[in-house]
């Protein structure tokens, strides 16, 4: 939001002393934070009146011409420019040398310098308002018009931002710091909020008096829940006619676009006390004004063109035909401001916070008046805006008349009431302020106040009543900000560590990315906790036990997950596209719609959640084998890297097969006799329908809550080996079916005296040509040696050669020559 100073002038005297600097420190370390501040002299430096003396032809270019400018002092300067509305004696905005603009209102601003035109020497430039940055409030439709500032009698050389009245300082201030205080979103607002902190006199608003009779004008209330008050004031005699400059520049300032006299009211009002107002055109509006819910397929056409389908949960503004606007958000395109509007029914209501939300997140519309609703505006200001409103209606309309008032207020606001005890708030804050301090602070900023021995009575204003201010740490927040957070004494935390904390589930998912990171090259991933519908049924995740989201982001996206496989194959869906192999991973929370006990307060009912590990790995599809190796490898490999109990992959009668995996490849992974996941390849059918369609991917899926990590790291010390030792593979011919781990329990079991066999891994499988069918040649690596000696040619050969034999005799195999 943004703030002019000028503005803020209007209701409090700033005391000259104070710089700006120290302004924009205050304020951020008592209330709102000020993101920055810009200079409106600065923005024109070097940009001043120039009164142009006499325009003359150019000698060598029929587009241009040379204008005698005075640019102040008498200083008459020739400037070749080639604007279509030059005339003599005409006031206009000349950047000297040195000034910034923007070519045609276009790229970046360049330094003005000066320059030989067509053979003749220019002094500077006279610039069209969009030149400037003045294109809003000088707009023009023909290109090279030159802004005409003749209305404006200030001598020539004032500088522009003093001759517009517009040398003003603008305060960026963060939206976000202002989500719980919607008292701060108009000028007047934070006038007050300053005027507390430096003890400096608030001046009163505008008072305006308001006919009493309704002059025809009816307004009803269907729906006092979400529209706590609304009043409307019909008003004769006016058109839309362009609004003072005053008006308009205020406006512009600080971020609005001018429009026109009857809409720049409406706006100004919104913008001095942060109360939306609306103005229809009276003449559209068939009978009275009902403040109603709008029915199921109602349609209205919004300002911004928008043809909206309502429902019932939507709060509209109707005449007796249909709905003219969406209440607290935008009106309507038929009943607005219109080119001949003469009479108006100016709309001041107040809306549900809730609703306008609800309402503007549904349809995606959002307005300055919707994000102030938003908030919690008090239905007390709207007697002030009705007063600046009808004030300015004055000034810019003398002849105008209000005819009638309605004020239906059906739901008066309740003044909140805290009480607070003072030893409470000395022991809070950490320190004790005199009771009139207290109460010299909170009467400041509009709150009534009463001590009574150690009790603080407080009553909470209207414009902090809407849920602002509701507890004693609401008090001692406000005093404490006053007072000024930097003027507290810190405290140091004194605390005793009498044995170390081991949170072995952290450290085990630490361990567990470092793992799949670092030793298996893994990327991490971190998706959204909600699941396209589209993944969902590629998945074939059952939907019963999944949490729905209230507003989810989108239609199809309206169930949170409680499993990260859809979201890890929409992710290898959308990379596929740029890299033919990868593996990612992914370790987050998954949520079901069963609940459990709060381990704190056992009233409490929560949805079960439980943390999860998804991985995949992804390559062609003709290296099914390859990535069914690569991924059984991560998992039998990961217990001993994360510390954590072993864990097994098999597939047995009693196993059931996931819903999204292949009928062959797929394994249950175990810790003891629990099945805690599961590896398997994607079907054909999941792929297909994830849009995977040429790529083999391998996923699995682990409850990390079920995974059990050591107490403690227990390591056992192996002796390197003296003498070296040998690898010798050997190559098999076996049955097809063949198990690694029955080859593997061959070779490693019944160890007998002298046995030199130390390690055995799997090196290849092979199918082809040269096998029988039905069969398959292994190719096993074998590591021999011996702690006594270094070992012959002759010993190595005999001790492989028992590692065939004992292979013929129990599985069958024959040695491939």
């Amino acid at each position: 939001m943004k703030i002019s100073l000028n503005w803020l002038k209007d209701y409090i005297d700033i005391p000259e002393d104070l710089d700006l600097s120290k302004l924009a420190y205050d304020l951020t370390m008592s209330t709102v934070e000020v993101e920055g501040a810009t200079s409106m002299s600065e923005k024109f430096k070097n940009i001043v009146i120039g009164k142009i003396e006499q325009v003359l032809p150019h000698p060598n270019a029929d587009k241009l011409r040379i204008c005698r400018t005075d640019v102040g002092d008498g200083d008459v300067k020739d400037i070749v420019c080639g604007g279509i509305n030059l005339r003599d004696d005409m006031r206009v905005a000349v950047a000297k040398p040195g000034a910034l603009v923007r070519w045609h209102g276009e790229g970046e601003p360049v330094e003005i310098k000066n320059a030989k035109l067509r053979g003749v020497e220019s002094y500077g430039m006279i610039c069209a308002s969009s030149e400037i940055g003045l294109f809003e409030l000088f707009p023009f439709d023909e290109n090279a018009t030159i802004v005409d500032l003749s209305d404006f009698c200030s001598p020539p050389g004032t500088p522009l931002e003093k001759a517009l009245e517009i040398d003003d300082v603008i305060l960026d201030i963060d939206n976000k710091s202002l989500t719980n205080r919607p008292d701060l979103w108009g000028h007047y607002g934070m006038a007050r909020e300053i005027s507390a902190l430096y003890g400096i006199p608030l001046k009163p608003l505008p008072s305006s008096e308001l006919p009493a009779s309704d002059g025809d004008l009816r307004i009803e209330i269907d729906d006092s829940v979400r529209c706590a008050r609304y009043m409307g004031l019909r008003i004769e005699n006016v058109n839309t006619k362009p609004a003072s400059f005053k008006i308009q520049s205020r406006i512009w300032r600080v971020g609005m676009r001018p429009i026109n006299a009857l809409v720049d009211i409406t706006n100004y009002v919104m913008l001095a006390v942060g109360q939306p107002t609306h103005a229809f055109d009276s003449g559209n509006i068939e009978g009275g004004i009902t403040v109603r819910r709008a029915r199921d397929g109602e349609k209205l056409l919004l300002l911004n063109d928008r043809e909206l389908a309502l429902t019932n949960e939507d709060l509209v503004i109707a005449d007796d035909e249909e709905a003219v606007a969406l209440a607290g958000v935008m009106g309507g395109r038929k009943d607005s401001i219109l080119e001949g509007t003469t009479d108006v029914i100016l709309e001041i209501a107040n809306f549900s916070p809730l609703g306008v939300r609800k309402t503007a997140t549904r349809f995606d519309v959002r307005t300055e008046a919707s994000i102030r609703y938003e908030k919690g505006v008090d239905p007390q200001r709207v007697d002030q805006a009705a007063a600046i409103g009808v004030s300015l209606l004055k000034s810019e309309f003398p002849e105008a008349r209000i005819t009638g008032k309605v004020d239906n207020y059906p739901r008066p606001l309740e003044k909140t009431r805290v009480t607070a005890s003072l030893d409470w708030l000395a022991r809070r804050m950490g320190k004790r302020l005199p009771d009139e301090t207290i109460k010299m602070m909170l009467e400041r900023l509009g709150f009534g106040v009463e001590i009574k021995g150690d009790e603080l009575r407080v009553l909470v204003p209207s414009w902090r009543s809407t849920g602002d201010i509701s507890l004693p740490d609401d008090i001692m927040e406000e005093i404490a900000r006053l007072h000024g957070y930097e003027n507290f004494d810190p405290t140091p935390i004194t605390s005793a560590f009498e044995h170390s904390i081991n949170q072995r589930g952290h450290e085990l998912e630490r361990r567990l990315r470092e793992y799949l990171s670092f030793r298996c090259g893994m990327r991490e991933i971190f998706t959204y906790p909600w699941m396209k519908d589209e993944f969902i049924a590629a998945i074939a995740a059952p939907t019963g036990d999944m949490l729905k989201i209230a507003a989810p982001p989108a239609p199809d996206e309206r169930y949170i997950r409680s499993t990260l496989l859809p979201n890890l194959a929409r992710a290898v869906s959308e990379n596929i596209r740029f890299y033919d192999e990868f593996s990612i991973y992914e370790l987050a929370q998954v949520f079901s719609n069963r609940e459990y006990g709060s381990p704190y307060d056992e009233r409490e009912r929560l949805p079960l959640q439980r943390r999860c590990l998804a991985g995949a790995v992804v390559g062609d599809g003709a290296k099914t084998q390859e990535l069914f190796r690569r991924a059984k490898g991560i998992l039998e490999n990961m217990s001993r890297w994360a510390h954590m109990e072993d864990l097994s992959l098999e597939q047995t009668s009693e196993s059931e097969k996931p819903a999204w995996a292949d009928d062959v490849v797929w394994l249950d992974v175990k810790r003891e006799e629990k099945t805690v996941g599961h590896l398997a390849l994607l079907s054909r059918k999941s792929a297909l329908a994830a849009g995977i369609k040429q790529a083999s991917v391998m996923l699995f899926e682990l409850d990390v809550d079920s995974l059990e990590p050591f107490t403690s790291r227990t390591n056992h010390f192996r002796r390197l080996p003296e003498y070296p030792q040998v690898e010798y593979d050997i190559s098999m011919i076996f049955d097809e079916k063949a198990r690694w781990s029955d080859v593997e329990s061959v070779v490693l079991g019944k160890k007998g005296p002298g046995d030199l066999i130390r390690s055995v891994s799997f090196i290849d499988e092979y199918r082809g040509r040269q096998i029988p069918q039905g069969k398959k040649s292994l190719t096993l690596r074998l590591v021999i040696g011996s702690d006594e000696k270094t070992l012959t040619s002759d010993e190595i050969e005999k001790s492989a050669g028992l590692i065939t034999k004992r292979l013929a005799k129990q599985l069958g195999g024959d040695l491939r020559v």
